[in-house]
């Protein structure tokens, strides 16, 4: 094991946040295993072990299927804090099996490759008009204006959320998001419960209009699934909405100008792009690795585990750092080097094992359909102002990301 009181990572420190890149190297040389007692949480940062512990069952994304709080250590949330963590934890992403199964298989339906690939159209043609209004306007924030609605608009759609109610969606999110940042505070977890409840409420209100008068959609799947005998709660629908609406369009929208901004930086690699389109997948797949935009992945130890000599006890947390694992060298060769012909690329910004990624199909066609529609119709697309990075570490993304044509 290695110390970490004099290691340059530092989640809070706005130039470990510019960068942290140069910190994560420090700590893969440090070892395989690091506690860090601000948070005190088990810095994993390599990529073989991220990889491997994704997947390893003796970690979990709760630990209230097998014990109570006081069983595992740990301190019950804040009374105040109740909504939250409801929503929060009748979510598919922070159960484990059976309840994860269950739920997932209903979602799975919503995200099979057909059912993707019948959505492509409309993702292109959305896509293509952000960007004209872009164009028309002579440039303006790219996240506002593409980045944003697009994700959001295409995962309302599936949900069956009315356009006239899509404008608190965004705001929402950002505001229940802000608790997977290491140790909120107290006005961060305020906006995030009351988010929680206003959230719900409305979703509540939509799950008994669709029990009246169905629709195309996945909420009136789920209830359907529901009524013909696969159990799912009402607290569990809403949960399962939100979280897709969350994770739906967050890693999204941070890829798309996380992605941008990077080519900006790298204008060898945007003039290729420029100049051949076949590329765009390949991009996709590079921007997601070169700045990860969800930079860690947090689990609960539920048996001890060994890592490198050091035993992990039951009741700790560990930290997969995704931004480190695809900084790997012992992966990825030239890591620091953004290279959009690289053709082994196993970059772990969708996750793995059963917590992977459901929507990744659907997030790389609409990464896909932005980047394609900005080369065709504002192939001279340029920064106009350095972008401001948003203070967060776990969710890496900008304040905005102004352009010119």
């Amino acid at each position: 094991m290695a110390a970490a009181d004099d290691l340059r990572f530092d989640p809070w420190d706005p130039a470990f946040l510019a960068d942290p890149y140069p910190a994560y190297a420090e700590l893969r040389e440090r070892g395989r295993v690091i506690h860090y007692a601000p948070t005190d949480q088990w810095l994993v940062p390599h990529h073989a072990d991220v990889s491997a512990l994704l997947r390893d069952r003796r970690l979990g994304r709760t630990y209230q299927h097998r014990f109570t709080h006081e069983d595992f250590g740990r301190t019950a949330p804040p009374a105040e804090h109740e909504p939250f963590h409801t929503l929060n934890d009748h979510g598919m992403l922070d159960l484990e099996p059976p309840d994860h199964t269950r739920i997932r298989r209903l979602v799975s339906k919503a995200f099979t490759p057909r059912t993707v690939e019948q959505l492509k159209p409309y993702v292109t043609a959305l896509a293509g008009e952000l960007v004209d209004r872009l164009v028309e306007s002579g440039g303006g924030d790219l996240l506002s204006e593409v980045a944003e609605p697009l994700p959001v608009a295409v995962i309302a759609e599936m949900l069956g959320i009315p356009e006239a109610d899509r404008a608190p969606l965004r705001p929402w999110s950002a505001d229940i998001c802000g608790m997977y940042e290491l140790n909120p505070s107290e006005d961060t977890a305020a906006r995030a419960v009351r988010a929680s409840v206003e959230f719900s409420a409305y979703l509540r209100e939509l799950i008994a209009a669709r029990r009246e008068k169905p629709g195309d959609d996945l909420i009136s799947g789920l209830i359907a699934a529901h009524d013909e005998g696969d159990r799912l709660t009402e607290q569990e629908m809403i949960s399962t909405a939100v979280l897709l609406l969350n994770a739906g369009h967050e890693a999204t929208v941070n890829a798309t100008v996380n992605g941008w901004s990077a080519l900006f930086r790298n204008p060898g690699q945007l003039a290729a792009l420029r100049a051949d389109h076949t590329l765009v997948p390949a991009a996709v797949e590079e921007l997601m690795r070169y700045d990860t935009p969800l930079q860690l992945f947090e689990r609960w130890v539920l048996d001890d585990i060994e890592i490198d000599g050091t035993t992990i006890p039951r009741g700790a947390e560990v930290a997969l750092l995704f931004g480190s694992a695809n900084h790997d060298p012992a992966v990825f060769a030239h890591p620091e080097r953004l290279d959009l012909s690289r053709t082994e690329n196993p970059h772990i910004s969708f996750s793995a094992g059963i917590h992977y990624c459901i929507g990744a199909p659907l997030a790389r066609i609409e990464l896909a359909a932005s980047m394609t529609a900005l080369l065709q119709k504002a192939p001279m697309l340029a920064l106009a102002e350095e972008p401001k990075r948003k203070p967060n570490f776990v969710i890496r993304g900008l304040e905005g990301l102004n352009v010119t044509l």
